[in-house]
């Protein structure tokens, strides 16, 4: 039977998620893997850390309010760094100074949607934070990146004075949580099946064939 419609994809994931990182780039694998599945993705906002203010805070207090001291997080971070070569991505941690507020940058995210740029505005976020180091708070790296990707500049550059979608964004990272999902990056299809975890790229795959066979198969009641 023919597929009717495109699997809906939600993930649920923050632009400073190690995990997210790698998570976005194994689900771009397992697309890969399912070349004949329309797929339909959503990227959806959470706050990893929403006790950090809108200006930010140094790498440094954050990480030893978060894990005792920055000497304790090396061993973690070795880890992910070596996980994330692995999928060919860059983890400096060595260059991240400050720990950003990501209201602003899920904003970038939720803007970049409406011209279908959304995938690309994560990416682009994503690889400033993790491999160069760049400050998410500062507003002139915002209008960059979301200018790199195809936003006009001088627009975003307003609405990120403005409150524009904050409550908007808000609201959803907060659903999320209220939802259950205390672990990002969360995957979920149709509405129906929930994968918590950057999976290997043949798990997601797996789910995503499966979730689209469910979506060609006639319900119970299609006849009545």
């Amino acid at each position: 039977m023919t597929q009717s419609r495109a699997v809906r994809v939600d993930i649920v994931s923050d632009v400073v998620c190690p995990w997210c990182f790698i998570g976005k780039r194994r689900l771009e694998q397992a697309l890969a893997l399912v070349p004949n599945t329309p797929v339909e993705l959503h990227w959806r906002p959470y706050f990893l850390n929403d006790w950090i203010p809108r200006e930010g805070i140094s790498r440094t207090d954050y990480l030893t309010t978060k894990f005792g001291s920055p000497e304790r997080y090396k061993g973690i971070a070795q880890r992910v760094t070596a996980a994330a070569a692995s999928e060919g991505l860059t983890y400096a941690a060595d260059k991240i100074n400050r720990q950003p507020n990501t209201l602003d940058a899920h904003r970038l995210i939720r803007w970049a949607a409406a011209q279908n740029l959304a995938a690309q505005m994560k990416q682009k976020l994503m690889e400033l934070y993790f491999t160069v180091g760049a400050d998410l708070t500062d507003r002139n790296v915002l209008v960059q990146a979301a200018a790199d990707v195809g936003l006009d500049a001088d627009e975003v550059r307003g609405w990120l004075a403005s409150d524009k979608d904050v409550a908007e964004v808000e609201r959803e990272a907060q659903s999320a949580k209220e939802a259950g999902i205390d672990g990002v990056p969360f995957y979920i299809l149709d509405g129906k099946f929930a994968i918590s975890g950057a999976q290997a790229p043949e798990y997601l795959a797996q789910a995503i064939a499966r979730a689209a066979q469910e979506t060609a198969a006639p319900s119970s009641d299609a006849a009545e």
